[in-house]
């Protein structure tokens, strides 16, 4: 099942205190970016978070699951509804994920 707009603009509003947060459709499903780096994904109409220390630490009961079949494990969040700790959440992911990669310019040397 492709998770709804609907439930993506929900999270997005949720995470409204912070700047830059965006989201991307990818395969149906779609990824949460802050300041340009990847905070989680939205499967099945469920938030889930990449499971750094930041992320470990304020989440302390939340177990371990793919978000889609194949996938890396990831923290689920069960509480989508209590905007602050969402935010302080993903506020403090942001120094321990990885930076992206920059993407090479087409078709060039």
């Amino acid at each position: 099942m492709a998770s709804s707009k609907e439930y993506v603009g929900f999270i997005l509003e949720q995470l409204s205190g912070l700047e830059e947060v965006t989201s991307r459709p990818m395969m149906g499903e779609y990824l949460i970016y802050y300041r340009g780096k990847v905070v989680g994904d939205i499967c099945d109409n469920r938030l889930y978070l990449k499971p750094v220390a930041a992320a470990k630490e304020l989440l302390p009961g939340a177990s371990y699951a793919p978000p889609y079949p194949g996938a890396k494990d990831m923290l689920p969040v069960e509480d989508v509804d209590d905007r602050e700790l969402l935010t302080r959440v993903v506020e403090a992911m942001y120094e321990q994920l990885p930076t992206p990669k920059r993407k090479k310019p087409k078709g060039g040397s």
